[in-house]
């Protein structure tokens, strides 16, 4: 049995407006936009356009005859929230519009370090920011998908000026995106920005990371087109559509050290620097070593193309003197996406975010509150963590398990 998949391929990085053109480019549907152009006064401008031999849609979004892309905006996620409310949309598209500036505003927040209530989206709240997230979002619940995987995405190099000033890319807000997403980022290929914070946050939404292509049977492919000119590179964003098996394989390496002289500071420090460099997933489990001293093994899952890297860290931070590799294994993985969800505590409502995890089927089989958003209410409300956990996911299993 085949179910529809949607494929990103971000080789040359990804951004809103290449989110929107690949779309398009795979067949679906511009004039679908419409009640965006109304609601926010812009027009979607879609052009063919060869970049070294690659058909792609370049989209520009403007304003009485001017683009709109870099204006700077005050809006918070209160004011964005209500432009999207406004709008004409289905609501599983409101939904999925809010949810992403959710993202955007947690990511920026946590760099800025405030709340995400309160901070300025800049760049990310401009009205080109809305039409391209709104715009994706529109497109793609017109596909029916059933699951949506990216590749690794290039992020680019250097630095790029933004409204603080100059920032290292990838810039910090895309750095927070990619910590609680499931896909991989990786520098390059050139010393620009490549994955923008709009273009992070869709795919954080929607994809689910994956190593390498899946099996398809390829039903339509496409291009979006970005606006960098890269010498010997194409900077487009390729979409595949198409058919694939219930399952999806994705290739990982498994890493194992022993140690028994390290502290549980230097544990601790090292989880975390093995995420941030990439690491799908680490475990750190009491042991018993030789001559009955206590010890640990470290368990890290990693993509194949990471494993040097992860290795050289594990060496480098624990002392170790040998690490095993488990090659030749893979790991089926499931849908995962992120729905918001209101609860009513006192009469009172909060919107909280929900991690979603599905069969290629489309069945929901578990659902799980987001820490941050649980964290939060838990506090306005000065009740229980665990209890505002258990409400959150007891909605979100009526509404999406029952």
């Amino acid at each position: 049995m085949y179910m529809v998949t949607l494929v990103f391929d971000g080789k040359t990085g990804a951004s809103g407006d290449m989110i929107i053109g690949a779309l398009i480019s795979i067949g679906a549907d511009r004039n679908l936009l419409n009640p965006v152009e109304d609601g926010l006064d812009v027009k979607y401008n879609v052009e063919r356009y060869i970049d070294q031999g690659i058909a792609a849609e370049k989209i520009n979004i403007t304003r009485n005859g001017k683009t709109i892309e870099g204006e700077h905006s005050t809006k918070n996620i209160g004011a964005i929230t209500e432009i999207i409310n406004s709008l004409d949309l289905p609501n599983s598209v409101i939904s999925d519009s809010n949810a992403i500036f959710r993202i955007l505003a947690n990511a920026e927040a946590k760099v800025h370090g405030t709340n995400f209530e309160e901070i300025h989206l800049h760049e990310a709240g401009s009205d080109d920011a809305i039409s391209d997230i709104v715009g994706a979002s529109i497109l793609i619940n017109s596909l029916h998908l059933n699951s949506i995987y990216t590749t690794p995405i290039s992020v680019g190099g250097g630095t790029v000026k933004m409204h603080h000033g100059k920032y290292p890319v990838p810039v910090p807000a895309v750095i927070a995106i990619a910590e609680k997403s499931t896909w991989s980022i990786k520098g390059g290929p050139v010393e620009m920005e490549l994955l923008t914070p709009t273009g992070a946050a869709i795919l954080a939404h929607f994809a689910t990371g994956i190593g390498a292509i899946p099996t398809l049977n390829i039903k339509s492919s496409g291009y979006g087109a970005g606006n960098h000119k890269i010498t010997g590179i194409p900077n487009v964003l390729r979409a595949i559509l198409g058919g694939n098996q219930l399952n999806i394989k994705d290739e990982i390496v498994v890493l194992e050290t022993n140690v028994d002289d390290v502290s549980s500071e230097i544990l601790g420090n090292l989880y975390n620097s093995l995420l941030s460099d990439g690491a799908s997933d680490v475990v750190i489990i009491p042991a018993m070593m030789k001559k009955s001293r206590p010890g640990h093994v470290i368990k890290v899952i990693v993509k194949p193309e990471l494993k040097q890297k992860i290795a050289r860290r594990l060496a480098r931070e624990t002392g170790t003197l040998g690490i095993r590799e488990v090659i030749g294994t893979h790991r089926w993985i499931a849908h995962r996406k992120i729905k918001q969800i209101t609860i009513t505590i006192n009469e009172q409502e909060y919107c909280a975010d929900i991690k979603i995890a599905s069969e290629n089927t489309g069945e929901v089989y578990n659902v799980s509150a987001e820490y941050e958003d649980a964290k939060r209410i838990a506090l306005e409300t000065n009740q229980p963590l665990k209890q505002i956990m258990a409400l959150i996911e007891e909605q979100a299993r009526k509404k999406w398990m029952i």
